[in-house]
């Protein structure tokens, strides 16, 4: 594990605006700079990095954070990867922690396998290219697929020699232990011997988002009726082939910058594809898809082109895969090849931008798709075309967006000249029982949920967004935080104290906190909790900081931060348009800083919210107070009280801000 001192050296050296200008043009823009976003296709810079604050912003595609995080965005790093590859531009050394023995062991083996993976993929490599064997029969396979030797080296390519166990004793012979052969996949150990599982093979080596080797495809080239044509690595601690894609190390890059992801069967389509000039492409390896590997994409992009050759038999077989790419809310378009063609062959002798225009044109949406393709099969048959009508529609009910399923069922009504209202009722009927099914699912694991849209027959569902006023507030309250935490502020205090005459009264005085504290001890007092499960984290982790640190930096502060945390914070700090402080009346949220004092603003808001949580229990107790029929004496007794106590404490509090919400 890489030391705190290492990673705070890494921290203090890297200058934000040095690192994304590495990858990324910056002109400056005042104290800032400018330029075009890496992850989208934009011809208006709306990039802005701010050396002063450390941290940059991409405002077309929502993401930001400081140096750490860009690299770890751009490049689809882990957290340690880009702390080793700053450390390495910054020419700082890295120190390591003492892991405890187990620690030690779980990492040394996880990291023996990767080293493993790695002497396997570059012994295939020199196999390949170097032996009589390899380039013999190998390398000519290669080159007659038309791979160049500038193909061949970016993906790795290698061969496994037919001898029984070239790789093992080679391995072996390096120091290598066969218990890490084994657990990788790569020997078969038996009784009284083992052997290469991948002898007399082509390979594949499938790397990590990040580029490490994580197993290997094999692809036989002799006749052999009894093997496998391709063979994977089993499953191990390093591969799960649910949750892996073929090629994506070397897509990642040009899937966010071109914001489409081209999805195709095999290895040699992706392959071909990139060298024709089409990167964005990636593989799910002959297997079918997964929600895994949909959710690998979907850190990259919103928009999936699934590629098809023109056999029928293996489009209805990989049709379903669609159904699993629209529960992710993702846009799919489906592009077939002409009969006889597959993304290899017809990448293999078209010009580039003959392809480009050919996967443009003929990139249709799934509805059509799904119509075009099934139509043939119900030809004149009414059963069948009901059967394919309802077909799609349960596809329509797997997307999120209830606009867009609108929009689908109006371009499915005018296909299949079928009536709108009829087709609404079907997804109404899907979409409840969709939604019933989650609900007993969430009430087993005593999780509740909220269903978030409503199907309507024949009408416009498109409703005025409500605003969730616990979510401004507490939003509110992390950017208070985030502007004034350390902002050391004279706030009213409310002390109980007995008169002359033994009543208990009231006594106002000022006493200086800083606002972190102040927002700590209110919410502390009456046990409230932020609901949004990522502003309780920012939350607890701004308390701790400002706990632990006498002056708030903001570049240490992000390096402690989740990805998700970061790009959240990132978001206040550059002054999103989204956070203003703007028409809160409109919003039915009275705190405004306008003409306010700090701690005015502060005590405000921090009364607000806790107003709108304990109303929530007042509600309910008036509720169950009003709906008792038979119930004991004591209890109706114990929550008028709960009740009334509440109400009090609250109308002396708030005053006002209760007037206005209620």
């Amino acid at each position: 594990m890489i030391t705190k001192e290492t990673i705070d050296k890494v921290y203090e050296a890297a200058r934000v605006e040095e690192v994304i200008g590495d990858f990324v043009q910056l002109k400056r823009a005042g104290s800032n700079f400018k330029g075009l976003s890496p992850f989208s296709d934009e011809r208006s810079p709306s990039f802005m990095v701010s050396p002063a604050k450390g941290i940059w912003k991409d405002f077309s595609s929502g993401k930001g954070g400081n140096a750490v995080a860009f690299i770890m965005e751009h490049s689809q790093f882990t957290y340690p990867e880009a702390i080793r590859f700053l450390a390495k531009k910054y020419n700082i050394e890295i120190e390591e922690t003492e892991l405890s023995n187990e620690e030690k062991e779980i990492a040394s083996e996880k990291e023996s396998l990767f080293l493993v993976s790695e002497f396997a993929s570059n012994y295939f490599q020199d196999i390949l290219l170097n032996s009589e064997e390899g380039k013999a029969i190998a390398l000519t396979y290669f080159k007659e697929r038309g791979f160049t030797n500038e193909t061949i080296k970016k993906f790795s390519l290698g061969y496994s020699p037919t001898t029984w166990d070239a790789l093992t004793k080679e391995a072996l012979g390096k120091g290598y232990k066969l218990e890490f052969l084994e657990k990788t996949g790569l020997t078969i150990v038996g009784e009284d011997k083992q052997f290469d599982r991948f002898k007399g093979r082509v390979m594949f080596p499938i790397q990590s988002m990040s580029g490490r080797v994580l197993g290997f495809g094999g692809r036989i080239l002799t006749q052999d009726k009894k093997a496998a044509k391709y063979l994977n690595s089993p499953e191990s601690d390093l591969y799960h082939k649910s949750k892996v894609l073929y090629g994506i190390f070397h897509a990642k890059q040009a899937i966010a910058k071109l914001d489409n992801c081209f999805l195709v069967e095999g290895y040699t389509d992706v392959i071909q594809m990139h060298q024709a000039g089409i990167e964005n492409v990636v593989s799910s390896s002959g297997t079918a898809l997964t929600p895994d590997q949909i959710r690998l994409i979907n850190r990259l992009t919103k928009n999936v082109t699934v590629l098809f050759d023109g056999d029928a038999a293996g489009l209805r077989a990989s049709i379903r895969g669609i159904d699993l790419i629209l529960e992710e809310g993702m846009n799919v378009k489906v592009c077939t090849f002409p009969d006889g063609e597959d993304p290899d062959s017809f990448a293999k002798k078209t010009p580039l931008q003959d392809l480009i225009a050919y996967l443009d044109e003929n990139a249709m949406d799934f509805i059509q798709f799904k119509a075009s393709l099934l139509m043939k099969d119900a030809k004149n048959d009414p059963i069948k075309k009901a059967d394919l009508i309802r077909d799609m529609v349960a596809s329509i009910s797997k997307i999120p967006d209830r606009i867009k399923r609108e929009v689908y069922i109006k371009e499915t009504s005018r296909i299949m000249d079928i009536s709108e209202e009829v087709l609404f009722n079907t997804l109404a009927q899907l979409v409840k029982k969709d939604i019933n099914e989650l609900g007993k699912k969430l009430k087993n694991n005593e999780t509740s949920v909220q269903t978030a849209f409503e199907v309507h027959k024949n009408e416009n569902p498109i409703v005025a967004p409500t605003i969730d006023i616990q979510y401004e507030l507490e939003h509110k309250i992390i950017e208070i935080l985030l502007i004034y935490g350390n902002v050391e502020e004279e706030f009213e205090d409310i002390l109980l104290k007995t008169n002359e005459k033994g009543e208990m009264i009231e006594e106002k005085l000022m006493k200086k906190y800083k606002v972190y504290q102040r927002i700590f001890l209110s919410l502390q007092e009456d046990e409230t909790e932020l609901a949004n499960p990522l502003f309780k984290s920012i939350y607890n982790e701004l308390i701790n900081y400002f706990n632990l640190n006498e002056t708030f930096e903001i570049e240490k502060y992000l390096s402690q931060l989740t990805p998700e945390s970061s790009q959240e914070v990132t978001s206040i700090l550059m002054n999103d348009e989204r956070y203003s402080l703007d028409n809160w009346e409109a919003k039915n949220i009275f705190v405004k800083a306008k003409d306010k004092t700090i701690s005015q603003y502060v005590s405000e808001t921090i009364l607000s919210l806790r107003w709108l949580l304990v109303s929530k229990i007042i509600k309910e107790l008036q509720s169950s107070l009003s709906n008792e029929i038979e119930v004991d004496n004591s209890e109706v007794l114990s929550g008028v009280r709960d009740y009334n106590e509440l109400t009090n404490m609250f109308s002396k509090k708030l005053g006002r801000v209760i007037s206005r919400h209620n």
